[in-house]
């Protein structure tokens, strides 16, 4: 990635943004089990390596970080063709959890806001309620190596109003079926699965290597799939950002509001940084400025040009520093 150590590199990292203190935590720590000024960063190689710096092993929710995954896992059982049927793949201008975000075929936008995910959580329950559970948790061990487990503050009885209106949205025009409660339970167990900034790491390692998880090499995701899941995440992962963060970083992401981001670095690696202070589109704000760094200082954004340096300025720096002159 850098000439430097690894180790010593993700310090350096930590201790260079750890005085940034924008943003507001969306979570609390009773729910997120990390405290607000949190900080941790990891890499995960496809050979199984992994270094990190900061809180890195302590727990927190997975939340919209789960999306992806489940997204890949509505892929593996009933293919593009049933998936696509019930959700789109455009990227939306709104707020992640709008009420308004269907398309005038009155499908979800896209499997990485609310109502997409809800939507591919309705598909699993729906297409077996007795075992979709069981579907979800030996998937998520796939990626992490290990059994999963809930978060212990998780609290499955709550359904927030918001996202049962969308479920009755999605049901009022027949994108899922009657069990809304049963889908949104799903959706709850996916949002409060416990993972830490190293399972972050090499969940995301196992896109990057294919689906296969680098240590067990047990297959979490068709190879054919892999593809489908990281297009979305690189146009749809970090809400209505994505666009700023493809311009200035690169790479397939994903946030989640407890203030975890996952990115790819397809064939090579998968990275991950928490800190739960959140900028005002749902993104960790430490988390967006290092992944700028880390695509900056390795090049890694998918359109570097060879032996190109240096991260572009985003559009609003750029009309200032003209201004200025």
């Amino acid at each position: 990635m850098t000439d430097r150590d690894p180790k010593q590199y993700l310090q350096h990292l930590l201790e260079r943004f750890r005085p940034e203190r924008g943003g507001t935590p969306a979570c609390t720590p009773e729910t997120t089990g990390m405290a607000r000024n949190a900080f941790a960063i990891a890499i995960a190689t496809v050979d199984g390596e992994v270094y990190s710096a900061g809180n890195a092993d302590d727990a927190f929710t997975l939340q919209s970080m789960s999306k992806p995954f489940i997204y890949g896992l509505a892929l593996d059982l009933f293919g593009r063709e049933a998936v696509h049927a019930r959700v789109n793949v455009e990227p939306t201008g709104e707020a992640f959890n709008s009420i308004t975000e269907l398309e005038e075929d009155h499908l979800p936008y896209n499997p990485m806001i609310n109502s997409g995910a809800i939507t591919m959580s309705a598909m699993l329950h729906h297409a077996d309620p007795d075992h979709a559970r069981e579907w979800m948790m030996a998937m998520f061990g796939r990626y992490l190596g290990r059994e999963p487990e809930l978060h212990p503050k998780l609290d499955l009885d709550v359904r927030p109003h918001r996202n049962l209106a969308i479920g009755h949205l999605l049901r009022h025009f027949d994108v899922i079926g009657d069990d809304i409660e049963g889908a949104l339970e799903l959706y709850g167990r996916q949002c409060g699965l416990a993972v830490s900034t190293r399972d972050l790491a090499m969940m995301a390692a196992t896109l990057a290597g294919g689906g296969v998880h680098p240590r067990t090499r047990a297959r979490a995701l068709q190879r054919k799939h892999v593809r489908d899941v990281l297009t979305l995440m690189f146009t749809c992962g970090m809400y209505d950002a994505s666009g700023h963060w493809a311009y200035t970083v690169g790479l397939p992401a994903k946030s989640g509001v407890s203030g975890g981001i996952l990115a790819v670095v397809p064939g090579r690696m998968g990275l991950a940084v928490y800190s739960p202070r959140l900028d005002r589109h749902g993104n960790s704000v430490r988390g967006v400025e290092v992944f700028k760094a880390m695509s900056a200082d390795g090049n890694l954004s998918l359109f570097a040009v060879p032996g190109e340096d240096g991260v572009p300025p985003s559009p609003e720096a750029a009309r200032k520093k003209a201004a200025a002159e």
